[in-house]
């Protein structure tokens, strides 16, 4: 593979108190693929060179501090269910993994749709989830924390969550058959374009707030896949000839439990 620069990543901030914790949202700089997936795809389900993807994911990894073979992911199907991980290794048809397991890094993948991380620091365990339209829709964000709480006896008001880059509002326009499935505080008529605009990371802050998160446990994202398509992947900017990002959340040491809150 050619020689090229570290493989960027955005760190949310929210979780930086936590020693460690390692959480990471990859951007598409960085890597060795070629365009149209320019330059760090992460994704499998690209049309990509495989030794290309393989090659950016030990990059963006390693330049993490973890282990390319201690991922755990998942085939995502848009749905709500959720995993419980024992083990690094590739799933299918989860939205959703959650873990205790120090040295399992969670990973989702994503290329518009909201990628979620959340962290309780108390029962030490991790989530990570993938909330497209559908996935909000079906409130995988609730699901996650369900399993959570009846898995790992987490409560939501302990918990720190990360929504992370996606398609933004203003760019995410859709029809009535898309639109229908949400309530009017993340959805607006624009009468000049003939379209609804819905707001995911909106939509997903509120199924966290509803669940019991407290608001200033919760970052989101400053970036859009869209508007920021210089650093990120957009499957509907770039009409479906794109990489993919990915997500990561890792308990990679026993940390404190009594964390200070981040500032």
């Amino acid at each position: 593979m050619p020689p090229t620069e570290q493989p960027q990543s955005y760190l949310p901030s929210i979780f930086k108190a936590f020693p460690g914790l390692v959480a990471a949202e990859s951007t598409r700089l960085g890597g060795v693929s070629r365009p149209p997936y320019a330059s760090l795809n992460l994704g499998w389900s690209t049309p990509d060179d495989p030794e290309a993807v393989l090659e950016n994911r030990r990059r963006f990894l390693q330049a993490l501090g973890l282990d390319p073979a201690s991922m755990a992911s998942s085939h995502q199907v848009h749905g709500h269910e959720v995993l419980t991980v024992t083990a690094p290794g590739r799933y299918d048809g989860y939205d959703a993994l959650i873990t205790q397991q120090k040295g399992i890094c969670l990973a989702v993948t994503v290329a518009d749709c909201t990628p979620i991380l959340i962290y309780d620091p108390k029962q030490q365990a991790i989530a990570a989830a993938h909330a497209g339209w559908r996935g909000t829709v079906q409130e995988i964000v609730r699901h996650t924390l369900t399993a959570m709480q009846q898995q790992f006896a987490s409560n939501p008001a302990d918990c720190y969550a990360f929504i992370g880059t996606c398609i933004d509002e203003c760019s995410f326009a859709v029809d009535a058959d898309v639109a229908d499935h949400f309530t009017s505080p993340y959805k607006r008529w624009d009468e000049q374009q003939g379209k609804f605009f819905v707001d995911l990371k909106a939509a997903n802050q509120q199924q966290l707030l509803t669940a019991g998160l407290q608001p200033d446990r919760i970052e989101i994202s400053p970036f859009s896949t869209v508007t920021h398509n210089d650093r990120y992947f957009s499957h509907r900017k770039e009409k479906g000839q794109t990489g993919r990002s990915i997500n990561v959340i890792a308990m990679i040491g026993w940390g404190r439990r009594d964390a200070a809150r981040p500032k």
